[in-house]
């Protein structure tokens, strides 16, 4: 599997966003700045792995949720 191929699926790629806006919206007001720093953090790679539609963490392990399709497009 290649490093930046796709293999986020749609519903993975809507938690990974959704997740990423919780993220930010909770690192601005409710964290003080140790703690919101690591949540502005993770809220930057849920965001950019669920638009790109990629996980680097995925490619290293072989993992793909886009199911048989996504997986056929090699």
């Amino acid at each position: 599997m290649k490093l930046f191929e796709k293999n986020v699926g749609q519903v993975d790629r809507a938690v990974r966003l959704i997740v990423g806006v919780v993220l930010a919206v909770v690192g601005y007001m409710y964290l003080a700045a140790p703690l919101s720093y690591v949540a502005y953090l993770l809220a930057v790679i849920m965001l950019f792995t669920g638009l790109m539609g990629t996980c680097a963490l995925y490619s290293l392990i072989g993992i793909n949720t886009g199911g048989k399709a996504q997986a056929a497009k090699k």
